[in-house]
Order: C-alpha cells, then structure tokens, then sequence
C-alpha cells in the first residue's frame, strides 16, 4: 500500500510539473505574440530612429509623440526622436511643467529631488513646444526619461532658439525629422542626487528634410552659459556621428545618406 501511494504521489507530482512546463510554454508563446504585435504597431526603425546602438545600455520608450532610447545607468536619455510635421508645431495646449519620474523604467530613476537645488536646469530633448496639439503628447514630455541636467543659460537661450527654428522649418518644408540627445566626452561625469544622475558635457541635434530636396543638418552645444548663434553650433551629421557613435537615418537610401550627412549649410534652410 505505502508503494502505491508513493506512485501515485510521484505521478501527481510529474503531472503538475507537466501542466507547469506547459502553461509557461503558453505564457511565453503569448508574451511572444504581444511583444510581437506591439512591434508592428510601434516598429524599432522608422526614418528618426537612429540605427540600434551597440555597448550601449538602451531600453527603448514609445511615447506619443516621440521615441527614446534610454540609459539606464546615466539616467539620462542615449537620444529622442520624433516627426514634427506643420500641423504638430502649434496648437492650444497649455505647457503643464508636471515633471515627475518614469515608472516604465526599473530603479534608481531620476526624481525631482535629484534636480531639486542642484543648479542645472530640467532640459527637454523631446521640447514641451512640440508637443502642444495634445494633452498626452504634452504631458509625457515632462517624463524624466526625456530630459537632462542642463545649463539654465543654454535651456532658455540658444538650445530655445534653435527648437524654435525647426518648429519654422516644419511649417515651410511640411514636416521634419529631428534626433537628439546628451554627448559625454569625458570618461567620468558631474552627476546631480541622490540617484546620481548624469550631466553631459554637451548637447546634439540633427534635423533631417526630405522636401523638397533632402538635406540634413546638426548641432552641438556645450552644456555651459553662453550666446552664440546658430550659425555657430553647425555641424555636418557625419561629425555628430563620429562624436556620439550613432548611426542617424540609417533608412535613407544609401546614395541620399552620403550626399545630406557630408554637409551643413544653414541657408538652405
């Protein structure tokens, strides 16, 4: 008798471990289909998105109104991208300034606290002016993971004016691809709280149009007070890519990528 309770015990127990194997089989397979179908409905490559980076933590965000590739151990954004097109550079909604931390990214994240007193500013990648069509596009660009410590100066100065500049551009070219993010030059950083967030020693942005006629052009801005013209942060797409170690716009046909990245003219636009 106690060996046949023995076997049945043991085959209860192969059974349950069966039906285990096979329900997280089902949870995978379904997990699978999910990550699969929000990768259709939010593909990783469209035109701003820069190519996937390499010995670079990134934990991919789509938001409304932009995309980030985000550092989890900076705290800070690698890059944002986002399509501004005419009709998304103005509108009604009021700018909400309901900063506050992203909850889709694991700890430590950074908090207002780790802004709070430090003496840098809560810069906007993705701008809060690009975003006043909607109430969500709006409100999820106050999401720490789409901002950096910044020099104040530089925030509401030359950085400003030249966000103001593709919200022109969008409106005369129709619409416009904008990538940008912090540029860290040094091996070890300034960091601000107790989370220890990450201050980049400089800035980038490269805009792209393809109307009507592809060209391209960037910018680098260092993260300190000064007033400079636009002129004067200029650079070609190749030069930021050679900075930062990214790949921008790698869907352009390989021909019209050469051609706008080897160049920066600001009269052209």
């Amino acid at each position: 008798m106690k060996k046949i309770r023995i076997l049945v015990v043991c085959i209860l127990a192969i059974s349950l471990s069966l039906f285990a194997i096979k329900y997280q089989s089902q949870q995978e397979k379904e997990t699978e289909n999910l990550l699969k179908q929000e990768s259709q409905q939010k593909p990783y490559q469209s035109i701003e998105i820069p190519a996937k980076l390499e010995n670079t933590p990134e934990i991919i965000l789509y938001r409304k109104a932009y995309t980030v590739s985000y550092n989890k151990e900076n705290l800070i954004p690698n890059w944002v991208a986002w399509k501004l097109t005419a009709e998304h550079s103005e509108g009604e909604i009021a700018r909400t300034n309901d900063f506050r931390e992203d909850k889709d990214i694991p700890n430590p994240r950074a908090t207002k606290e780790d802004y709070r007193k430090s003496g840098w500013s809560r810069g906007h990648m993705f701008p809060a002016g690009d975003a006043k069509w909607d109430k969500q596009a709006m409100s999820e660009s106050f999401l720490f993971t789409n901002i950096c410590p910044q020099d104040k100066r530089l925030n509401s100065g030359d950085w400003n004016e030249i966000e103001m500049a593709c919200r022109l551009w969008a409106k005369k070219y129709g619409e416009i691809y904008i990538v940008c993010g912090p540029i860290l030059y040094n091996k070890e950083h300034i960091t601000i709280g107790e989370n220890r967030v990450v201050v980049p020693e400089a800035f980038f942005k490269v805009v792209l149009r393809l109307t009507p006629e592809p060209e391209a052009i960037g910018f680098v801005c260092k993260n300190v007070s000064i007033n400079k013209t636009k002129q004067q942060y200029v650079n070609s797409v190749d030069e930021i890519e050679r900075i930062t170690g990214m790949d921008f716009f790698p869907l352009l046909d390989d021909k019209i990528e050469k051609e706008v990245e080897a160049k920066a003219d600001i009269s052209k636009w």
